[in-house]
């Protein structure tokens, strides 16, 4: 190389070290700090544990869906008349667990939280293809473990998938009776159950069976409220794995991990009102189109299926209900040059 082109390359580089950001912030998602949302006066102190409501969630720091987590948890403190009374149990990769506590530290402070193991090895074996590879990922499955993985003391959690943002105070979600029921969802009987299982199970009587006496229905399971002592004591992580394993054999359903909480609880669900898990607004598994809301009030907005906001906004292709997630999203988009 002649000396003038080398000593041009060496300026060259840098300016570039100067002008381009750390490795560690180029690398990893920035998010700007969120408001600290305080107790109203009418709120019950945080430190009393009859009044803690529990929020499970999962964690990748691998993929976008960090930024709609970010977004989901913003969107409760928001709507929560006691915010201070949410306690966030998250489910992430061992690895990821510095970066995760590290973002979750800088952009909610204030925000009581603890951040629990998953190890895909506990499922990985388990998983079966399906129609979309996003469905295939291990913390799609970390859901099932949630009795196993958080302490005996938390005997009751509302499970929250992280496409979606609340609109309304959750703890009037936590409130609702369960009565016999371990799980509690929103559920959809007009929905096809048949078509969420191939002509296989339906044609076996051996697996067909499982729906003998009861009137199963669709529900989300993006939405949950479960009793974690029932759980346990039903052995119900087991059950799940049962039918996992089946499938790996026989290939009875295409549709991730819903199917098996279908076989396992659908017909024996408790319902809760349609206006806390209005789904469906990333529209199908294959193409994503935009939806509409469903009729009636809203409470949560859930943009399952393959379309997600995030992404339809950065790519100036929003749907027109994709301008309700946006005000939550605290993703920092960090220009080359800075004028700070």
């Amino acid at each position: 190389m002649p000396p003038n082109l080398r000593l041009l390359t060496t300026a060259l580089a840098t300016v570039l070290l100067f002008l381009l950001p750390p490795h560690s912030a180029a690398n990893h998602p920035q998010f700007r700090e969120a408001p600290a949302f305080r107790n109203g006066n009418s709120c019950p102190p945080p430190d009393d544990n009859s009044t803690i409501v529990h929020i499970a969630m999962t964690l990748d720091y691998s993929s976008p869906y960090l930024r709609g987590s970010i977004a989901a948890v913003f969107s409760v403190l928001q709507h929560s008349t006691c915010p201070e009374n949410a306690v966030f149990h998250f489910l992430a990769n061992p690895h990821h667990h510095p970066h995760l506590r590290k973002t979750i530290t800088s952009t909610f402070p204030y925000l009581r939280f603890h951040l629990y193991t998953f190890n895909p090895a506990t499922v990985n074996h388990l998983i079966s293809s399906s129609i979309r590879r996003a469905l295939d990922q291990p913390l799609n499955y970390a859901r099932i473990y949630l009795a196993d993985l958080l302490p005996a003391a938390v005997t009751r959690i509302i499970y929250l998938d992280s496409d979606l943002i609340v609109v309304d105070d959750i703890a009037k979600l936590w409130k609702i009776n369960l009565n016999s029921h371990v799980l509690g969802a929103p559920e959809y009987c007009h929905a096809n159950f048949s078509h969420y299982f191939t002509a296989k199970f339906w044609s076996n009587p051996v697996f067909s069976v499982t729906f003998t006496d009861r009137t199963p229905c669709y529900f989300n399971t993006g939405v949950m409220v479960i009793d974690l002592i029932k759980w346990r004591k039903q052995r119900l992580t087991q059950k799940l794995e049962y039918w996992m394993r089946i499938q790996k054999r026989y290939r009875i359903y295409e549709l991730g991990s819903l199917p098996p909480f279908l076989l396992v609880f659908a017909g024996n669900v408790e319902g809760v009102e349609h206006r806390w898990n209005q789904h469906g607004l990333g529209g199908d598994n294959l193409e994503g189109l935009c939806r509409d809301l469903h009729p009636g009030p809203v409470s949560l907005l859930h943009w399952s299926g393959k379309g997600k906001p995030w992404l339809r906004l950065d790519a100036k292709r929003a749907c027109t209900l994709d301008s309700l997630w946006a005000p939550y999203d605290l993703f920092r988009h960090e220009s080359l040059f800075s004028d700070s």
